[in-house]
């Protein structure tokens, strides 16, 4: 009788974990909040005045490089400096870039405060730069944030900092400063390659070139498609595509024979003129490009389309698409997972196995609803060419280490995943 008793808790408590587990992995799958349709017809935008600002007192401030973002600044007295960060056209995503260059004639404690306009709030923890190339976050024991807002339990209106200046340059910015010409020269080097190539797809708004990358054999018919900084401020997302598309390009054995039976195709930058004009969201049409994959009414999202659909017609069919993002926090987007592609279940055992390789690490994963408009890259590559799709969100505080290894671990699992599908 208590051996029965023994056995039938013993079953009650595996059932009870089994149970915990899948509500555990079901929970993984949180949905992802409904994507408003947007009129993405080009809208008028405000330029900075870029010029160096002479604040008195042997104080200078400067947005006159690519990249930067600072509509006003004011010596509020003598040791107090105020800027102002407004975004280049409204209604827009709460995502305050900011990025500019300060220094003193003679040293000089002073203290910086960041000013939004009315509504907005500040979002990213400040880097500190001496040559624009190098960057670490400014240290806390100098970082104040809007401790009134704090309290409310709300995102700080503002921020304060304070620092020493002196003759030498020191930047200021929301994230690490990466513009269109760093991420040329990027691509060219590894454009070095012998596997590798860039060429020219298309126009920005202003002019400025939209750059692919092809990497592996130029007669594979066997498809994949890249994507980043659709949004100008999502530095840890390009640097997360930045390490995925640097392990394709290893000389590992895995990478070699992937690349034999599968040509990737990288767009590293696909918002040029947001990201050097310094935007908070949008392209210089004014408008969310990551909205603008049904009406087509921007050039950016025109030229990627036209290089996808010339492809298709050549004979290649896309069996993955990835869109590189940032937020808050890292997430994956995807597509409902009783949709089927072209490789069906591939998005779902791809995050995974990247989950499995990382201790402690619980993927947030936020499938779209079915029913949703499909306007954004990621429902393109699905329903337009059948791609298996997600989009790659990265936290704007994930650690630099984390980031290297999520993106380096997503490239090597998903050459491993599809080397072993059959298609």
């Amino acid at each position: 009788m208590k051996k029965n008793a023994f056995i039938l808790i013993l079953s009650l408590l595996f059932l009870s974990l089994f149970v915990l587990n899948c509500s555990i992995k079901e929970t993984k799958w949180k949905g992802q909040a409904p994507i408003q349709k947007v009129n993405t017809e080009t809208r008028p935008v405000q330029y900075q005045l870029k010029k160096t600002f002479n604040l008195g007192a042997g104080i200078y401030c400067s947005n006159n490089f690519d990249g930067a973002r600072l509509n006003g600044a004011v010596l509020t007295h003598d040791t107090l400096l105020t800027v102002l960060v407004t975004p280049e056209n409204t209604p827009i995503n709460s995502s305050p870039w900011y990025a500019f260059k300060i220094w003193s004639e003679t040293p000089k404690n002073v203290r910086l405060k960041i000013t939004y306009n009315e509504g907005v709030n500040h979002r990213y923890y400040p880097k500190v730069s001496s040559d624009g190339k190098n960057w670490s976050k400014v240290d806390s024991t100098r970082y104040f944030p809007d401790s009134v807002s704090l309290t409310k339990g709300e995102s700080p209106k503002f921020c304060e900092m304070n620092f020493s200046l002196g003759p030498d340059t020191l930047w200021i910015a929301a994230q690490e400063l990466i513009t269109s010409k760093q991420i040329n020269r990027w691509a060219m080097k590894l454009a070095e390659k012998p596997f590798v190539s860039m060429f020219e797809i298309g126009k920005s708004f202003e002019g400025r070139p939209i750059n692919a990358m092809q990497i592996g054999n130029r007669e594979n018919k066997k498809l994949i498609m890249v994507l980043s900084r659709q949004h100008p401020p999502e530095v840890t997302g390009w640097l997360a595509m930045k390490w995925f598309v640097e392990t394709l390009c290893s000389e590992t054995k895995v990478a070699e024979e992937f690349r034999n039976e599968y040509t990737t195709f990288v767009v590293p930058l696909a918002n040029p003129d947001g990201v050097d004009n310094g935007n908070w969201r949008h392209g210089s049409g004014g408008i969310d490009l990551n909205r603008d994959w049904e009406s087509f009414n921007q050039p950016e999202t025109q030229a990627i389309r036209d290089f996808m659909k010339t492809t298709v017609s050549k004979g290649g069919t896309f069996y993955f698409g990835v869109d590189f993002h940032s937020t808050f926090e890292d997430i994956y987007y995807t597509v409902p997972p009783e949709r089927k592609g072209n490789m069906p279940g591939l998005v779902p055992d791809l995050i995974t196995a990247v989950g499995d390789e990382i201790p402690g690490y619980e993927p947030n994963i936020r499938p779209s609803d079915i029913n949703e408009p499909k306007i954004n890259s990621t429902k393109y590559f699905f329903y337009e060419f059948g791609a298996e799709a997600v989009t790659y969100e990265i936290g704007d505080n994930t650690p630099r280490s984390l980031i290297k290894t999520k993106g380096e671990l997503t490239a090597l699992k998903m050459m491993k995943l599809m080397a072993v599908r059959k298609n």
